[in-house]
């Protein structure tokens, strides 16, 4: 079968799409699936270069996102049925992430867990459901599974034009949010005004901390007047204090993540001061993913795809991926 297989940590030079890669064999309490949709995520960048702690067993096939149709069934499957559409969620309870741990979803077929399937609605289409684990279920844990966003609050998001960050903008907006998305580029903030982004700021050329303070004025310690509700931060790095300068007293800083940089500078003056409250999320679960489809089936949201390709190209769109190039998500079909 044709896969995109990791034989090696450096660059992603060392991806290769082969055509002759064996096909999964189904074990006992499994089910292979025939991939109709697999979705990339910055973690691939990471599994690729290679992650301090992690010990990936190559050769391996990436991609954590995926959905398709089971083609096999092994022993002791009795819930599900060949033919059946389904969204996996990449978390295999023993022996981690799919994509990291094993083989993933660059490629025709894959071999999954029963217990990772989750049953796709007939409305919702593979390359809708394979955009969701990573990027969209983070952002529905925490925004709303954590209650964290309320009608008429001012969020403001960075890094809004990739997966987690558009999946940010579109569940702060059904929420009822004033949506500040922060990008870098004109085309992105146009195309996040599209989704419904109330305010858009190029963080390439404006402070967005003194933006909003400037907007809404400056953060009060003695009254909730001034900066803005949430700052959802998934990007740490020299981004940290900023985000903690505009947000109002009683205000919330979401993380799940930190793309440019884990060890930040820290001010917690601004924490004690203005009685912020720093909130943690981590993952998503099945109930989080069957939210989501339910959303997209009954109109309450779309995903946003930037581009489907064949897996031919695969390399190409993960590189889009790392040097954020799009907006949304890439997704392979294989």
């Amino acid at each position: 079968m044709k896969a995109m297989i990791l034989r090696k940590h450096g660059s992603l030079d060392d991806l290769e799409v082969i055509e002759d890669h064996p096909r999964p064999v189904v074990t006992e309490g499994h089910v292979v699936i025939r991939v109709r949709a697999s979705s990339f995520n910055y973690h691939d960048v990471f599994t690729v270069r290679g992650m301090p702690g992690i010990t990936v067993p190559l050769p391996v096939v990436i991609g954590l996102d995926m959905a398709g149709e089971i083609v096999e069934l092994g022993a002791g499957v009795n819930d599900w049925r060949e033919g059946d559409r389904v969204l996996v969620n990449p978390l295999n309870k023993k022996k981690g992430l799919m994509g990291e741990m094993m083989d993933g979803g660059m490629a025709q077929y894959c071999l999954v867990s029963a217990e990772q399937l989750i049953r796709m609605p007939d409305k919702v289409s593979f390359e809708e459901a394979a955009s969701l684990p990573v990027a969209y279920g983070t952002a529905h844990r925490m925004l709303i599974t954590h209650n964290t966003v309320k009608k008429g609050e001012r969020v403001l998001i960075l890094g809004a034009s990739g997966g987690v960050g558009t999946g940010c903008v579109l569940l702060a907006k059904m929420l009822g949010a004033e949506v500040i998305a922060c990008a870098g580029g004109a085309e992105k903030m146009q195309r996040l005004s599209e989704m419904g982004a109330d305010h858009v700021i190029n963080y390439k050329e404006v402070d967005f901390s003194k933006w909003a303070i400037g907007k809404y004025g400056k953060p009060q310690r003695r009254s909730h007047e001034g900066g803005v509700d949430v700052v959802i931060n998934f990007t740490g790095g020299d981004t940290w204090v900023p985000s903690l300068r505009c947000i109002k007293r009683g205000g919330k800083l979401l993380v799940c993540g930190a793309t440019a940089g884990h060890d930040p500078k820290e001010d917690l003056r601004y924490i004690w001061s203005f009685e912020l409250q720093v909130i943690g999320s981590n993952s998503f679960y099945d109930e989080d993913l069957s939210a989501l489809m339910e959303m997209i089936e009954d109109g309450r949201i779309k995903p946003v795809v930037d581009k489907v390709l064949p897996l031919e190209q695969a390399p190409e769109g993960l590189r889009m991926i790392q040097d954020r190039e799009v907006l949304g998500k890439v997704v392979i079909a294989p």
